[in-house]
């Protein structure tokens, strides 16, 4: 029998190549934590209580995944987000903590009273994580969401129905979208478009480029805010006047994003900084 223990020991030899210490004991802890159903207090406070065979099955079966380098939660089938719970798999991005600020921020806006939200769209929904999450904290709200990929889309669908709430999801293309696809007109369009060029992607760990969507990720080298520009015209046509258009970023072309946006009309453009302190959101208003 293996003991919690003898676990720490073993991820930490199987996965030094791939992690550094820190992470790889965060990583077997939730492993851990999800295969005992067990609390982070309970496992760090019994290290010699002893595996069951079937729990030793599956946590080496979660090892070997992540020893090809297989993001953790691809290995677990779901992520957290917002308090949230969501599936992932590799036909959807792992959500991430600047998009929580990014969904923070937007709930924020509409709870001042800056907005009396009525319908909300996000574009480039992948697992769903933003548009549900605002429908699950704006109830009273209409929600819509549009991707590229049938796969992201049923993905979003399952992941509506394990938080409990109603969007509507829409099959379409932002960089052509087709007249016979009806989008509703919207107080709030928020996006995490791709942004990643080819230059950033060489700082990338291998577990994201390799395992995560190229076309949630990935821009031309050359034209890196095409998707920002695409937004941003379409959010011209369909965004209601005084809505709020909300957009994560990468944190190196702020600036840039921020120009592509005066030069469309919008007015009280703020660039705002992640919990890191990088420029990663931005909200405009569509007068």
């Amino acid at each position: 029998m293996k003991t919690i223990k003898e676990v720490f020991t073993i991820f930490k030899q199987n996965l030094a190549a791939i992690y550094d210490a820190q992470e790889t004991e965060a990583i077997t802890l939730m492993v851990l934590i999800e295969i005992l159903n067990s609390s982070k207090a309970t496992i760090k406070a019994f290290p010699e209580n002893e595996l069951i065979l079937t729990q030793q099955e599956e946590v080496n079966n979660i090892l070997t995944q992540l020893k090809t380098g297989k993001p953790l939660q691809y290995a677990l089938g779901y992520a957290e987000f917002y308090g949230l719970k969501f599936i992932v798999n590799p036909s959807v991005l792992i959500p991430r903590p600047e998009t929580e600020e990014l969904v923070q921020w937007a709930i924020e806006s509409i709870g001042s009273g800056q907005l009396a939200v009525v319908s909300v769209l996000d574009i480039g929904t992948g697992s769903g994580c933003i548009a549900i999450s605002l429908k699950k904290n704006l109830p009273g709200a209409e929600v819509s969401a549009i991707d590229i990929s049938t796969e992201a889309l049923q993905t979003a669908k399952e992941n509506a129905k394990l938080n409990d709430v109603n969007v509507n999801f829409i099959e379409a293309d932002i960089l052509n979208i087709k007249s016979e696809i009806e989008i509703p007109e919207s107080e709030i369009i928020i996006s995490n478009p791709p942004y990643v060029t080819l230059t950033d992607k060489k700082q990338m760990h291998t577990n994201v480029t390799n395992f995560e969507p190229d076309t949630a990720l990935f821009v031309p080298e050359d034209d890196p805010l095409l998707f920002y520009k695409a937004i941003a015209d379409f959010a011209v046509d369909n965004l209601a006047d005084g809505g709020l258009l909300f957009f994560e970023i990468n944190e190196s072309l702020g600036k840039e994003t921020v120009a592509i946006l005066e030069s469309k009309g919008f007015k009280n453009i703020e660039l705002r900084q992640d919990m890191s302190g990088r420029d990663r959101m931005i909200k405009a208003k569509h007068d």
